[in-house]
């Protein structure tokens, strides 16, 4: 037979114990989430903590998506097909992908030395890249994905329209002189589970 006794320490140091097990989940980030029916996501993810205060905005064709600094990521969703991701510091880095509807994608953000400030790099990676695919995942499950406001990306959008455009307009004399750009290929879908 059980016998209960009631002891307060006990019972204290029991609901400490599952508050460690099962707060991560609820406190820190989500893990991997699919994206909606019909879309795509892509994750760009800081993994080193060189340069920390450099902030790097990002951009999805002709769009601001958000800004971050630190061992953060975003989270984005998009249609599948033919896009271009890039992202702006000192210099700007473009990334041409082609994304499958349903799967998700990591690019790894890079902090490279620059002139003034951090140059940008973005890397996308698959998963036989294993210590880069942990690293980012660590990120993503203790980390919410950083959060911009609508309206804040519609005011960020009508500040940067000339500078957008006039990055665009590099972009395309770039492709026709025949640069190479890293590419987010669709084989490189992750598996998020």
């Amino acid at each position: 037979m059980f016998l209960y006794i009631y002891n307060p320490k006990k019972l204290f140091w029991i609901y400490f114990i599952m508050m460690i097990v099962f707060m991560p989940s609820i406190v820190f980030g989500q893990g991997y989430k699919p994206p909606e029916s019909g879309k795509a996501v892509v994750y760009f993810v800081r993994i080193t903590s060189y340069g920390q205060e450099a902030v790097f905005d990002f951009f999805h064709n002709d769009k601001y998506i958000g800004s971050y600094s630190g061992m953060n990521y975003i989270r984005y969703e998009c249609d599948p097909g033919g896009q271009l991701f890039w992202a702006s510091s000192e210099n700007k880095v473009f990334l041409p992908a082609t994304l499958n509807e349903g799967r998700s994608y990591v690019v790894i953000v890079d902090v490279i030395y620059g002139f003034a400030k951090a140059h940008v790099g973005l890397q996308p990676i698959s998963e036989s890249q294993e210590d880069k695919i942990n690293r980012a995942t660590n990120i993503i499950n203790l980390n919410r994905p950083v959060y911009v406001d609508e309206k804040q990306i519609e005011v960020k959008n009508k500040k940067l329209q000339t500078f957008i455009s006039k990055q665009l307009i590099y972009y395309n004399k770039e492709t026709q002189e025949g640069t190479k750009f890293n590419r987010l290929d669709p084989d490189m879908a992750i598996s998020t589970k």
